[in-house]
């Protein structure tokens, strides 16, 4: 039997992936994941921690921009059915992004109180300037 795909992704097969590659690797490290009935909430999944605390985690996809030198990824979500859009963040509403980025296959754990409100961007490379305050090196986060 050959079995083929679709030829096209969509912004949900995206995430869908992201969220798969982020749970297996949770499950992987030993975390017991739960999936929230109904996909209503602020957050994709909540896991349990070997000392039995849970943590809401918001699943998100990072891209590799600026020629190759930093992972960004989104910290909001663009509320899409009003006619004014506007961003919301996840500030107080989950604990923890983790970010899958395919071309990278890796994924990456933050606190949401770490980064801002709209975009995060994590460092492949060190900057042309060599400037290091601020900078959110990939390598620091990754699961």
């Amino acid at each position: 039997m050959d079995l083929q795909g679709r030829d096209k992704r969509t912004t949900n097969s995206i995430g869908n992936i992201s969220e798969a590659a982020i749970i297996t690797r949770f499950l992987q490290l030993g975390y017991v994941v739960l999936i929230p009935n109904g996909r209503k909430q602020r957050y994709d999944l909540v896991i349990e921690d070997g000392e039995g605390q849970f943590w809401r985690v918001q699943c998100k996809t990072a891209r590799i921009q600026d020629n190759g030198t930093v992972i960004a990824f989104d910290t909001a979500n663009h509320n899409m059915a009003l006619k004014v859009k506007r961003m919301r963040h996840y500030r107080e509403q989950c604990d923890f992004f983790a970010v899958y980025c395919e071309e990278l296959n890796k994924i990456y754990l933050l606190a949401v109180d770490q980064v801002g409100t709209t975009r995060a961007n994590l460092r492949l490379v060190p900057a042309k300037n060599n400037q290091e305050k601020y900078v959110r090196w990939a390598k620091d986060y990754e699961m």
